[in-house]
């Protein structure tokens, strides 16, 4: 096992590399008034403010040595100066991250466990009425479109029924709770802060806001789930070990447990840890519906307004991310399943 982490975490380096070099490539295709925001938030304004800045910071030097001029400031977490957010870009995700990583960490576990646990059992129930129906879930959850979803909750849940907020993460006075500075802010997740605050309300206020995203963005995923969880489990079902597990005496419900579902999850675990990934990644469609202040929906905003320096910042860090984590996704799996790190 220890060589084959080892041998994974090295390609490692080459993988984000390339990712800077595409990231690079794309910068410089952009025009120099454009790509001086990289380096200063102070916009041209007057004649020879760009040639200055362009003699300042060398952007018309040899490619090469803008390359590593760029990854030393890539090193020191310097993405640029975001137009749209009149900050750096990395404050801009810095600010934004916990918003989306807490409606990440919400919807994954609907995802997981109910997705898993459908697919268990409509592979266990096959061709019976119950594995029709989950089959028609299935297809109806991943049929519809995710702004659609969206929409439909909020026209039913907030506006029909009134049940439910619009959207943001707070109603105005806690939010004016959660903004002073007294309060402990340990993760930047109000579901979180506000049980380490001690505060019931802001919590059951958090969980208002979130329930409606959470539902919207992981019902689609449950239906993926479900599918590959139940193809997985019925030719896990079929195989020779389980047969020959049946064989000796075991009850069914062990055959389950010890054999088909540990082996069936195997693929799952890749599309599951992938789903989290995107998740973190942001959820541009459904954090705009809801206006969810994450960074999907700052992605939105900066595309919308044309701010590319802030685009190809938040693709540095979502390519990142997911380099990493399909990474861990590979050390899980390997340690899941023996064959794999033998290979």
């Amino acid at each position: 096992m220890t060589t084959y982490i080892i041998r994974r975490t090295l390609i490692l380096p080459f993988t984000l590399f390339g990712l800077t070099i595409l990231i690079f490539g794309m910068i410089s295709l952009l025009p120099l008034g454009v790509r001086a925001a990289l380096y200063t938030p102070d916009i041209p304004k007057k004649p020879g403010d760009l040639e200055r800045i362009i003699a300042t910071y060398g952007l018309d030097d040899p490619i090469h040595l803008q390359y590593g001029r760029w990854m030393g400031k890539l090193l020191r977490g310097d993405l640029g100066f975001s137009q749209t957010g009149k900050e750096s870009v990395a404050k801009v995700i810095f600010d934004h991250l916990p918003a989306t990583a807490e409606l990440a960490l919400w919807a994954i576990v609907p995802i997981v466990f109910i997705g898993i646990n459908l697919g268990v059992i409509a592979a266990l129930r096959h061709n019976q009425p119950i594995d029709h129906v989950l089959r028609i879930f299935s297809i109806f959850g991943t049929s519809l479109p995710a702004f659609m979803a969206g929409l439909l909750l909020l026209m039913f849940f907030a506006v029909y029924l009134g049940w439910l907020p619009t959207g943001g993460r707070l109603t105005p006075e806690f939010q004016r709770v959660v903004d002073n500075p007294a309060w402990f802010k340990a993760t930047g997740m109000y579901t979180v802060d506000s049980l380490l605050n001690g505060r019931l309300d802001v919590f059951v206020d958090a969980l208002k806001h979130i329930l409606m995203p959470v539902v919207a963005l992981s019902y689609i995923s449950w239906a993926i789930l479900m599918r590959i969880t139940r193809s997985s489990m019925l030719e896990t079902l079929r195989q020779d070990y389980v047969n020959t597990a049946r064989s000796k005496g075991l009850t069914e419900a062990e055959v389950i447990r010890k054999h088909a579902r540990p082996n069936a999850m195997l693929p799952v675990t890749t599309v599951a840890g992938a789903q989290l990934i995107g998740l973190l990644g942001g959820a541009p469609i459904t954090e705009t519906v809801f206006h969810w202040p994450g960074i999907g929906k700052r992605f939105v905003d900066a595309a919308a307004n044309l701010d590319v320096v802030t685009v190809l910042g938040f693709m540095m860090f979502t390519g990142t991310v997911l380099v990493v984590g399909n990474l861990l996704i590979d050390l899980l799996y390997a340690w899941m399943d023996p064959r794999v790190r033998f290979n």
